[in-house]
């Protein structure tokens, strides 16, 4: 039964909600990496214009941004998230928990590449390959083992006589969560003997410890400065930071395909993904801008083909899918759980 009592309550309780969140007059987003220099470039351009204050943007990884986010609704936690994967099953549940009620929005594509130094040779990998280079444990005669290959020419005599070294993402990361999706769970379907050990489907996903995988934070550059200073060493990332350094890095093809705009829009490079960011909408019409930025971040200036993102090196969306995203934003349509 409902009382004056309990309706009293939940009134008190909305005032609070807004009232906490009208005492931040400042955007706050987090989330993905490889989002991040997006998301930063639309904060940038939003604040030049002058009526609102710059957003403040977080690297925080895709899974660590859900957590923020879905912690709550009110001034304490953020307005946005960055993530380059789709929300899961249990982060979704996790924010309507929170009364977090969100929207969807897909930004564009990008593709993970797997990069070298321009100092160096450029490397051409089959899944297979990268797979046997990262896996835990591989297949022999039958068996498991813990990975034996220590070299690149190890698993096949065509590739660099060089010590395996990977710099990759942490488990947080969006990006390791497509990785080992798309690249370990298909390079192990490709892989000799691996089906008939056991190894299928999310039990491909296992990446070696021995210091062949280096888990180098949320931070895309450090990778990037690192295989500057060890031009043998390999990295792991979004496109878009081998399209900001092209004159330092080149792209490792895939089964043959170099990672391109063209490669990564049309999927004939394998590991591409779309990328996304997710809006409270519970925070819409209380903090300042939320409406406006969310405009300007789905513009045809800024996700279009000739935007300024595309310049940034995401890899843009059809005219159709863009609008359905622009019409989608403006109505805060409310997203379905995820299956």
């Amino acid at each position: 039964m409902i009382t004056m009592k309990s309706l009293t309550l939940a009134a008190v309780a909305t005032v609070m909600v807004a009232g906490a969140a009208e005492a931040r007059d400042q955007i706050r987003i987090v989330g993905s990496s490889t989002v991040f220099p997006f998301s930063t470039a639309v904060a940038e351009q939003f604040g030049r214009m002058g009526k609102f204050k710059t957003p403040v943007v977080e690297s925080t990884g895709t899974g660590g941004g859900f957590k923020l986010f879905c912690a709550g609704v009110g001034e304490g936690y953020p307005d946005i998230t960055n993530a380059s994967r789709r929300i899961k099953k249990s982060e979704f549940d996790d924010c309507t928990k929170a009364s977090a009620k969100l929207t969807e929005v897909k930004i564009g594509f990008d593709g993970i590449v797997v990069a070298n130094s321009r100092a160096t040779k450029a490397m051409s990998l089959t899944l297979g390959q990268l797979f046997l280079a990262l896996a835990k444990q591989v297949p022999q005669n039958g068996k498991l083992v813990n990975n034996p290959y220590r070299i690149w020419s190890d698993i096949d005599k065509s590739l660099p006589n060089v010590k395996i070294e990977v710099l990759g993402p942490p488990p947080t990361s969006g990006t390791r969560d497509a990785f080992v999706e798309l690249a370990m769970e298909g390079g192990c379907a490709q892989a000799k003997g691996a089906k008939e050990a056991g190894l299928t489907g999310s039990k491909c996903h296992a990446i070696r410890e021995d210091g062949a995988w280096i888990d180098a934070g949320e931070n895309d550059n450090l990778i990037v400065q690192r295989i500057e200073a060890d031009p043998n060493a390999v990295g792991i990332f979004g496109y878009s930071f081998l399209y900001e350094n092209a004159d330092k890095l080149q792209g490792v093809k895939i089964a043959g395909v170099e990672p391109t705009f063209d490669t990564i829009a049309d999927a004939s490079y394998g590991l591409s993904r779309p990328l996304f960011i997710y809006i409270k909408n519970a925070h819409r019409k209380v903090i300042p801008g939320m409406n406006e930025f969310v405009a300007e971040y789905t513009s045809d200036a800024a996700m279009g083909k000739d935007g300024y993102l595309h310049e940034r090196g995401l890899v843009v969306l059809s005219p159709e899918l863009l609008k359905e995203m622009q019409d989608r934003a403006k109505d805060g349509e409310k997203m379905s759980p995820p299956t």
